[in-house]
């Protein structure tokens, strides 16, 4: 008897997080919305997070882009890059003596 309890207890459990899916994706998605959105741009940003809100275009989208990396590309940082001077020779490396 003891087993059969364990056994629907564990079952029910697990049709909770069953149905419970379809809503966390969502929820994280939305909590990280704004680092997407900083890091693509407003409106690249927003619209990634359109699709991945959306429970089976976002699923779908997610899996194609394991294979193919980003649809929507990161903006260009505007970090400016340090400059060489004109004329500079790279780094001497220690003589081995």
């Amino acid at each position: 008897m003891a087993k059969t309890v364990k056994g629907r207890v564990g079952w029910a459990v697990m049709k909770k997080l069953l149905k419970a899916i379809p809503i966390i994706g969502p929820v994280f998605t939305v909590g990280f919305a704004g680092h997407d959105i900083k890091k693509k741009g407003i409106v690249p940003g927003a619209v990634h997070v359109g699709l991945d809100v959306t429970p089976v275009v976002g699923t779908a989208k997610n899996v194609v882009e394991i294979f193919t990396g980003d649809w929507i590309p990161d903006k260009d940082s505007k970090r400016p890059q340090p400059k060489k001077p004109a004329g500079a020779s790279p780094p001497s490396l220690p003589r081995a003596d």
